[in-house]
């Protein structure tokens, strides 16, 4: 099934359950007023939501337009979540393009932030920000929600506590980067909120697609209205989402609606170098802090430029059938007031 959360006067939206076409919805309120509380009892509310959902595909219910511009994050503000680096060819070219090699524990052992989760950006809303010379990037990811998880949690168990996966535009500040990790305690300021996709949808609705907790799919990255990534989010994946999971669950419980990310997918070339841009045959890449790494690496120097304002980012991924799965994140860069 599919699910969202609409807009409204609370902080945590209306929860409602989407058509496979993204094309109607039905309140959900019967069952539970928002998507933290269907998580909350998600054995119960599960099944009630999959009926409205079948009503709603069969047009027994006839549903509601669905407009994705009045939707929310699913969630639009979260317990907790964390963002995983599964694709280890992305910090590979970030060291790289340093000239720091990757750590061999870097290969067995995922790296992991936790970032801030009480205010994310609604799907069409903009990212607002004071100021363009910290670096505005953005970052293609897979993410899932899972209910209760328990500490210890193996990989194995950790696949059955995927709930929902949606996509996600993990804004990045990538000027105040450097500086926060020579603190030695991690990214802060340079994380701030994130936007999911205007719908979050339940593994099943994948079809085989979705194996071994990793989503075998290309991610849609467009700058501009222009093709920027095109990357196959199941090539050159180092850890699955459920290796994420036990990860994150090594010394602690996760709570029901726990997000977890991918981190910015990743791909190499064929022949094993670095990804090289669409318009020269490659894949091209999911956020510009790659594309600017292989610049560093082929040419010595960075030549593309972080987003100004105005500039518009695309994040969407599409079926076999050309259908739009999760809706699409498109997100202008605006100068905040604030």
């Amino acid at each position: 099934m599919k699910l969202a959360s609409l807009m409204n006067d609370t902080r945590d939206g209306a929860l409602v359950v989407v058509s496979r076409d993204l094309s109607r919805y039905v309140s959900a309120g019967s069952v539970a007023a928002t998507m933290q509380q269907a998580l909350d009892s998600w054995s119960v509310s599960a099944p009630k939501l999959t009926a409205l959902f079948d009503q709603l595909e069969s047009g027994a219910i006839a549903g509601e337009p669905f407009d994705q511009t009045k939707a929310h994050s699913p969630l639009p503000r979260a317990y907790q979540w964390a963002d995983g680096s599964a694709y280890v060819n992305h910090v590979e070219l970030v060291r790289k393009a340093r000239g720091v090699s990757v750590p061999d524990s870097f290969w067995v052992d995922p790296l992991m932030y936790q970032g801030g989760s009480d205010d994310f950006y609604p799907p069409r809303g903009p990212i607002s920000l004071p100021d363009t010379s910290w670096g505005i990037d953005m970052e293609a990811e897979i993410a899932i929600v899972t209910d209760d998880v328990a500490m210890g949690v193996s990989a194995d168990n950790a696949l059955d506590h995927i709930k929902l996966v949606m996509l996600v535009n993990d804004v990045s500040l990538r000027g105040l980067i450097p500086a926060e990790l020579a603190k030695g305690f991690g990214f802060f300021q340079s994380k701030p909120s994130t936007a999911f996709s205007p719908v979050a949808v339940t593994p099943d609705e994948l079809g085989d697609a979705w194996r071994g907790a990793i989503l075998h799919r290309v991610m849609e990255v467009d700058l501009n209205d222009t093709p920027l990534g095109r990357a196959d989010a199941g090539k050159d994946m180092t850890f699955s989402l459920a290796d994420l999971i036990a990860h994150a669950a090594k010394s602690r419980n996760l709570g029901a609606g726990t997000i977890i990310g991918s981190g910015t997918i990743s791909n190499k070339n064929d022949d094993g170098s670095p990804g090289s841009p669409i318009a020269m045959g490659g894949r091209g890449y999911s956020c510009l802090a790659e594309i600017r790494m292989v610049e560093t690496i082929n040419d010595g120097a960075p030549k593309t430029p972080f987003m100004a304002f105005g500039d518009k980012v695309g994040i969407e991924m599409h079926d076999d059938d050309g259908a739009s799965i999760f809706g699409r994140i498109e997100q202008i860069v605006e100068k905040s007031d604030q």
